[in-house]
């Protein structure tokens, strides 16, 4: 589609440029649709007060030695990553890890389920975020057939006395399940493949995603209705809006704690609900 030339940014404009408000003035003048360049101003001012709030969280975890594990489970392409990311941004990494493992090796098949898991669990002073967790053979595993109906069984069994250990011990677990729906997922499968710098990210159980809706559908409700506790509660996003997923899940975080200085922050730390709630509130869901 062709632009009036009179609405285009000449060269001279666009090297005046050094602020967001430089950029809106030259738009506005042009007669230029702002809205979206507005949208993304707003999210990247809040982004960045969100992540300064995240800096502070993490400084009180480290004085009070206490150990937080912040989970993202969801479907393939629902933006477990790309959360990740934004909440890793800024913090120390003297104080702060990533896990996100491989498929088990031949020795970790035959032990205890659990045992790879428990090794990567913060310490003292630490936030660790699980780019998917031991949730996998609660949804993917016996979806993908990559476990034995008894191991799955086994597994829905234990897990809520394993995640009451944790919280007893003082390991505070945070789980967030983001929810895309299946023309979103199918949009950005196509949106990986054509993109060389993401094609990386699609592997052949991401193909099995559509195919496998709704096996993954029961398999998921089957999780929520023996994993979603009092003392471990599941944690719902609304994630088709990346960018409004991103900031509601760090608004989520912040608001769970009573960090030093949270009430001079220059944001609002009040997650929105109907963009994020806990499973039971989740009455229309995405996927």
């Amino acid at each position: 589609m062709s632009i009036n030339p009179e609405k285009k940014i000449t060269e001279a404009e666009f090297n005046s440029i050094e602020s967001h408000a430089d950029l809106l003035k030259i738009l506005k003048e042009k007669d230029r649709n702002v809205e979206a360049v507005l949208s993304k101003i707003h999210y990247e001012k809040e982004k960045e007060k969100l992540q300064i709030e995240l800096v502070k969280l993490q400084q009180w975890v480290k004085k009070n030695n206490k150990r937080v594990a912040i989970i993202f489970e969801g479907r393939d392409a629902a933006g477990k990553g790309g959360n990740i990311r934004r909440f890793t941004e800024h913090l120390n990494p003297r104080s702060m890890r990533l896990v996100a493992l491989n498929k088990p090796t031949l020795v970790e098949k035959g032990q205890w389920y659990f045992r790879r898991y428990i090794q990567h669990l913060p310490n003292p002073g630490e936030l660790v975020f699980f780019d998917r967790s031991w949730y996998n053979r609660a949804v993917v595993e016996p979806v993908m057939g990559f476990c034995t109906q008894r191991q799955y069984e086994q597994f829905m069994v234990q897990l809520p006395e394993f995640e009451h250990m944790l919280y007893e011990d003082g390991v505070i677990i945070i789980k967030f399940w983001l929810s895309i729906t299946k023309d979103e997922q199918l949009s950005r499968f196509n949106a990986r493949e054509d993109n060389p710098l993401k094609r990386w990210k699609f592997s052949p159980v991401d193909k099995k995603g559509q195919e496998y809706w709704d096996d993954y559908t029961m398999y998921k409700e089957q999780m929520f209705s023996k994993t979603h506790t009092s003392f471990s509660p599941w944690v719902i996003v609304k994630t088709n809006d990346k960018e409004t997923a991103r900031l509601e899940c760090m608004r989520y975080v912040l608001s769970q704690f009573d960090y030093d200085n949270k009430n001079d922050s220059a944001v609002s730390l009040l997650p929105d609900p109907n963009v994020i709630m806990r499973y039971f509130r989740s009455l229309h869901k995405y996927d």
